[in-house]
């Protein structure tokens, strides 16, 4: 009898665990997405030590070679403007800021990526090992695709506008 009430509490223990992380998983995405969205945009002007463009990235078009982006990016969701920011499925008018505001608003999404990753370490406190990596995974799936939309646009307009430097 004992074996069974036990069994029956660590079966429901697991889904209260993966209900926690949902929430969790939302506010933190609410939370996050809120304080990035009323950063300034002076403050998206300079990448830092995560954000920074490689010159392998702004040499070329390596998340189109090696991650086939054009093929997939426009399938997922843009929240940029769920807060109150620019949508990243265009280029901005002149009048919007233009390119400027472009990279400054795909550093913010990378950013507000990144830093989802800063809640993981609370999910260890109340999963067991195996849905703590779930989340890891689920960390990874969700964040990196977003990320690696937002440097790819990011180097893009980067390049565009060094070659129109170039030209005038």
């Amino acid at each position: 009898m004992r074996s069974a009430t036990m069994t029956l509490v660590i079966e429901t223990m697991w889904q209260w665990a993966v209900a926690l992380d949902v929430v969790v998983w939302l506010a933190a995405g609410v939370v996050v997405g809120r304080y990035q969205a009323r950063r300034p945009l002076e403050a998206l002007t300079k990448p830092g030590p995560f954000t920074r463009l490689t010159k392998w990235e702004l040499a070329g078009a390596p998340f189109r070679t090696w991650a086939k982006v054009d093929s997939w990016k426009d399938r997922l969701p843009d929240a940029g403007t769920w807060f109150g920011g620019l949508s990243k499925k265009r280029l901005p008018k002149g009048g919007e800021g233009g390119w400027q505001r472009f990279a400054a608003e795909s550093l913010r999404a990378e950013r507000t990526h990144w830093a989802m990753f800063a809640v993981l370490p609370f999910f260890v406190l109340w999963n067991p090992p195996a849905i703590f990596v779930a989340n890891v995974v689920f960390a990874v799936a969700a964040n990196v695709p977003c990320m690696i939309i937002a440097r790819h646009n990011r180097a893009r307009v980067m390049r565009l506008a060094q070659r129109t430097r170039r030209l005038a």
